[in-house]
């Protein structure tokens, strides 16, 4: 009977070292030559939905007709809620959010009530923000395209975001108390993290 010469070669200890070094060597040159950089495309941080990293870029169509987007408030600490307006916690939220928006938008913070409209009706939200007088900025996520950018699994859902783009802290639950939302807005008022 005879046998493979296959076998009988990687038996051998010092070629299947030899081969294993050079797959190793390659893999590992092949992915130092293959990977992109993070920092070519986001300044070092990798955007993500997370609490120390660059928030997700994104332009929405705001209510009144105008379009709000993330990267045009770069410099401004931004309070992101996401909300609709069938949800309990959501409705008794937003007057807080309202009065954050009135005191500290000169302050340079940034409160955009995101309605996740895919979830929602929109003439639903429109008559919720008439009801309450709403002079905020809401965002109208038709598609539900931020949500799935921010993996948002719960309303409301509120990003503080810092003047650098970086998320500071995530809330996710409500409703708020506005003591919180304003320790929160302060915080970013200071400065970015260390």
């Amino acid at each position: 009977m005879r046998t493979s010469a296959f076998p009988a070669w990687i038996a051998h200890r010092g070629r299947w070292i030899a081969l294993m070094t050079f797959v190793l060597v390659i893999g590992g040159a092949w992915t130092a030559v293959s990977a992109v950089p993070a920092s070519s495309m986001t300044g070092g941080r990798v955007p993500s939905p997370r609490e120390g990293f660059l928030a997700p870029d994104f332009t929405v169509e705001r209510s009144d007709g105008g379009s709000w987007g993330l990267s045009e408030v770069r410099g401004d600490g931004v309070i992101l809620n996401f909300w609709a307006s069938w949800c309990p916690p959501c409705r008794a939220e937003m007057p807080a959010l309202e009065r954050v928006h009135n005191d500290l938008a000169e302050d340079g913070i940034q409160v955009v009530a995101l309605n996740v409209t895919r979830q929602d009706s929109e003439s639903a939200a429109m008559a919720f923000a008439a009801e309450l007088g709403l002079s905020l900025p809401i965002g109208l996520d038709r598609t539900g395209e931020i949500e799935r950018l921010y993996q948002v699994r719960a309303l409301p859902t509120t990003f503080f975001i810092d003047a650098e783009g970086v998320i500071r802290t995530v809330v996710i639950g409500g409703p708020m108390r506005e003591a919180v939302l304003r320790a929160e807005a302060e915080a970013l008022l200071e400065g970015p993290s260390p």
